[in-house]
């Protein structure tokens, strides 16, 4: 397998061997940000510099070891709950591991040792890349992200307007500032 950009960007083709790789060693993914976003849209509406995924805390163990053995390491943040993989070559895998609970909610440690927990119904989400169905975040709980704890940037501002206008997902008012 050759995971490698040209440029610093995810693009939809490495999105998707990133992904069977993950399948073809049981390793269960959600799309989060950007790429969720895009997911859940059917369609890529921006370059991304990276993807975002959620996966158990669990599964890090092997999720570090084979992306290890394509090139990737960590460049930021702390396994095993939030942290950055990169492969030198631009692409980069944002790591948000999760621990689910008796409900099925997945508690994610913060870098700022802070939990945020993604509520069970945010895991009901899917989309897709490349004509291939992936799992991601639901509409809902990707504008709850964006909107607590989290500073967003134009792009997310972007991102949320238009699953809002697909949805019908009601974005709260510090989440309303497309300047496209």
């Amino acid at each position: 397998m050759s995971l490698k950009a040209t440029k610093p960007e995810m693009t939809s083709s490495s999105l998707v061997e990133l992904l069977r790789l993950f399948e073809s060693n049981m390793i269960q993914v959600w799309l989060d940000g950007g790429w969720g976003v895009d997911a859940l849209l059917q369609t890529q509406t921006r370059v991304h510099k990276d993807v975002d995924i959620i996966v158990s805390i669990l599964d890090v163990p092997k999720l570090q070891e084979l992306l290890g053995i394509e090139g990737f390491s960590v460049q930021e943040g702390e396994p095993p709950n939030s942290f950055v993989l990169a492969n030198g070559v631009g692409l980069e895998v944002d790591v948000h591991a999760v621990s689910f609970d008796d409900d099925g909610n997945g508690v994610y440690r913060m870098q700022d040792g802070e939990d945020w927990i993604y509520p069970v119904e945010g895991f009901s989400g899917h989309g897709i890349v490349r004509e291939i169905s992936v799992k991601c975040l639901s509409p809902t709980v990707q504008v709850l992200c964006h909107a607590h704890g989290y500073i967003p940037v134009e792009k997310d501002f972007c991102d949320m307007e238009l699953l809002a206008e697909k949805f019908g997902v009601e974005l709260p008012s510090q989440l309303r500032r497309c300047l496209l």
